[in-house]
């Protein structure tokens, strides 16, 4: 049996462990409801914007514009969003599971498929496996537009380049507290939308400016929102998951100080028992 101090020691070590759950858990939730609410006043905004490209890509010719051109997808590139930090169980490691089984899946459609990471953990787990075409760590402590509009350049200018034919993106969606969904979304080149049978009848459109100038302004700009939104929400499904992983790491330290706690009072009791059986035995060879 564990000595006394031994037992005591690690019961003391538990509870600063404890503490610093505790503490790691608060701040992510105060940092939830922020990245909640910018998840939240993104998603109307990048959603109409999706859908009124996707009609637009429907509706005209793709040589009004080079992000529009449909060409076969030899190489393919795969934009990881992922933390910068761990402690936040399983939200990186699954993420980077699904990234490699998807890619292992298009392997017999694509002659390339290059990586390009976004938060740390994504490069430090995929760099020893596969090509990363290329990485941005600590982007995510404070998601920013320009940070954003900077990846879509670099997402574009590879398009345009024919570095690639393919664009897909693939991040944490935010759902709740204890949930996130991994999402693949294709970013380029943009998918015209499908029509129904309620959309069959044309509609007539007026641009103002030019279709070409109009397209010339959105798309880019289109990138350059899906790429923010999707930072946005994995920072929120982070805090998240991060807040969930604490409590069950408290949760779990308690259960723990309460078995040592137990064991350590075992141990004084045998100890105890056996300093009295010893001065018993003292007193009758004493007395003998």
């Amino acid at each position: 049996m564990a000595s006394l101090k031994s037992i005591k020691k690690r019961i003391v070590s538990v509870k600063n462990t404890r503490q610093i759950t505790k503490a790691m858990k608060m701040v992510s939730a105060a940092k939830l409801r922020r990245a909640q609410e910018n998840v939240v006043a993104a998603r109307p905004y990048a959603g109409k914007l999706a859908e009124v490209l996707q009609s637009l890509a429907g509706s005209v010719e793709g040589d009004l514009h080079p992000l529009l051109e449909k060409r076969e997808a030899k190489k393919l590139l795969l934009v990881v969003v992922t933390s910068d930090r761990g402690l936040c169980g399983g939200f990186n490691g699954n993420l980077c599971k699904a990234a490699e089984r998807y890619i292992k899946e298009k392997k017999g459609e694509f002659e390339q498929i290059s990586l390009m990471t976004v938060g740390r953990k994504g490069y430090e787990a995929l760099k020893n496996r596969h090509t990363i075409a290329k990485s941005f760590p600590n982007v995510l402590a404070k998601p920013s537009y320009q940070t954003a509009a900077m990846l879509a350049h670099e997402v574009i200018d590879g398009y345009l380049s024919e570095e690639y034919d393919q664009v897909i993106l693939l991040f944490n969606a935010f759902r709740t507290v204890m949930s996130q969904d991994i999402t693949f979304q294709q970013l380029l080149p943009v998918e015209p939308e499908e029509k129904t049978l309620a959309d069959e009848t044309p509609v007539e459109y007026i641009y103002e400016p030019s279709v070409g100038e109009l397209l010339a302004e959105i798309l880019p700009k289109n990138i350059e929102v899906q790429i923010f939104k999707a930072m946005l929400e994995s920072v929120a499904a982070e805090h998240g998951a991060r807040m969930t992983a604490m409590d069950s790491a408290s949760k779990n330290a308690n259960e723990m100080i309460g078995k040592l706690t137990l064991q350590y009072n075992r141990a004084r009791q045998a100890a105890i028992t056996t300093e009295l059986m010893e001065i018993i035995s003292g007193a009758e060879s004493i007395k003998g």
